[in-house]
């Protein structure tokens, strides 16, 4: 994780307000460590521990996702192996590792 996203990490963009009582599930985000809640999507899993999803492919602004539903493609995160997914439409499971950025495939 860049050395300002990781100082970020803890501080969530969300406050869970209910249904604390789900089993915890541990994650990772670009090598820090996360807890979510059973059921969670990955997009609630890391909004609960951060205040971005993402930095924009584009530019400098951060991304929270934006539709909710799978159809914008803002949400798009990358587990470690290299495999995209939408964070709003995933669940999240027990040791998960997702990274922010897309993955060098070239030499």
């Amino acid at each position: 994780m860049k050395p300002s996203a990781q100082k970020d990490f803890g501080n969530g963009r969300i406050v869970r307000l209910v249904e604390f009582n789900r089993p915890r599930v541990r994650f990772f985000l670009n090598g820090a460590e996360g807890e979510a809640l059973a059921g969670d999507t990955v997009l609630t899993a890391i909004l609960v521990c951060s205040p971005a999803l993402r930095r924009s492919e584009f530019g400098p602004e951060t991304r929270a996702g934006f539709c909710l539903m799978g159809s914008c493609q803002d949400c798009w995160v990358w587990l470690e192996d290299g495999v995209r997914l939408r964070a709003c439409s995933t669940p999240v499971y027990e040791g998960m590792r997702l990274a922010t950025e897309a993955p060098e495939v070239w030499p």
